[in-house]
């Protein structure tokens, strides 16, 4: 804790430098004030909502895990799992990559069929992510390798969930699917980006032109930079009056000052001109509010850049969804359900616990197991603090 004597100097310089950075403040609410202008309420609409997400790291972690095995789940909010996989951190990366395929070479997994359609020729999950390591370092350097790599493949196992439902999929009405976190991503390698974005916006138009079915994509972010950097100057200027929900287009100039890396705001209208080639992002960015009070929340969206003139009816379409938000208020319910469907956790988790332990059992011999069913009885001693 501070010490007392020390608090009042300590308020002291916090408030001098506020009071030396209000220019900052300033500049923001100049900055909203282009917005205030193109503010729209959204009109409701009816649809299908179907949300895709990834199981989070904590919804599937085992207390006794000595390998840290990481369990990869992908589920709609209808509970249909799309993928389901077990790596470690040291999982050798060629054999995953094979595992996407048959053994006469067609696709096995939504993964498989994405890197097929994206043109990694090699097949290597590497040379689809700059993030994931090659097999021979797996193999071989083992305690150079960054464990994150294991989350960048849930990832992609999610984009590629979503790739597989629009390209191969059929839709027997009109459908919004919602993705959980922004459509942008600097986990492909290369242009793989833009092919996928390339290859989706395809299959939306052949939905639409052979089938008569209109198919949106969305992507929602719990928490953004950009609405990080802009929510108190809105809140000052009033850019959002209550009476209604709400949205509002966010400009490229806006999203860029936000970010360290400005190419995270350079989207598809961007293809042709000079610069870097729009390799991270595949949609507008809109500030939305759901609610019709000041002081209800308000979320980052990204439409799908070709779809961005049709955003009027996509927060349509999502209104209904979100004034139903639960337990998150005015938050989409689907993206709710598929978090609820996507968790391992209770008798699902205990189940999956005993696999490893048994797992391991099976790498012993008769004399060692003994010291194994002692570690497991000891339990979790850290939680009697609060028996």
């Amino acid at each position: 804790m501070f010490d007392p004597e020390e608090l009042p100097n300590l308020k002291r310089a916090i408030r001098d430098a506020t009071i030396r950075d209000r220019r900052l403040l300033d500049d923001l609410r100049k900055e909203v004030n282009v917005l205030n202008g193109e503010v729209r309420a959204i009109k409701p609409r009816s649809t299908t909502s179907v949300s895709l997400v990834a199981s989070d790291g904590g919804n599937n972690q085992m207390l006794f895990d000595p390998f840290h095995v990481q369990l990869v789940r992908v589920v709609d909010s209808y509970g249909e799992q799309l993928c389901l996989d077990a790596i470690t951190p040291t999982t050798d990366t060629d054999v995953l990559s094979r595992s996407q395929f048959n053994d006469h070479g067609t696709p096995h997994t939504a993964l498989g069929r994405m890197m097929i359609d994206l043109g990694v020729e090699s097949r290597l999950l590497s040379d689809l992510s700059h993030m994931i390591p090659d097999g021979k370092t797996t193999r071989e350097k083992p305690g150079e390798v960054s464990p994150s790599w294991v989350l960048v493949y849930r990832d992609l196992c999610e984009w590629a969930a979503l790739y597989e439902r629009i390209c191969y999929r059929t839709f027997a009405s009109d459908t919004l699917l919602v993705r959980d976190g922004l459509l942008r991503s600097k986990l492909f390698r290369g242009t793989h980006f833009i092919n996928y974005r390339r290859q989706v916006e395809s299959a939306i138009e052949r939905i639409r032109s052979d089938n008569r079915r209109r198919v949106y994509l969305v992507g929602i972010a719990k928490h953004s930079k950009v609405l990080a950097r802009y929510n108190l100057a809105m809140a000052l200027e009033g850019t959002f009056s209550p009476g209604s929900p709400r949205y509002v287009r966010v400009p490229r100039g806006l999203e860029a000052k936000a970010y360290v890396w400005p190419e995270y705001a350079r989207g598809a209208e961007t293809e042709g001109g000079e610069g870097e080639a729009p390799k991270f992002v595949a949609g507008d960015m809109y500030f939305v509010r759901f609610g019709g009070r000041s002081a209800d929340p308000m979320w980052s969206v990204d439409v799908l850049s070709s779809q961005s003139g049709q955003a009027a009816e996509v927060f349509g379409y999502l209104l209904a969804d979100a004034i139903d938000g639960f337990p998150v208020p005015l938050y989409p319910r689907c993206l709710q359900k598929a978090h609820e469907h996507a968790q391992i956790v209770d008798f699902d988790l205990d189940i999956l616990q005993d696999e490893v332990i048994d797992a391991v059992r099976g790498l012993l011999n008769k004399n060692e197991r003994p010291a194994l069913e002692a570690l497991r009885l000891q339990g979790d001693t850290s939680g009697r603090r609060y028996e």
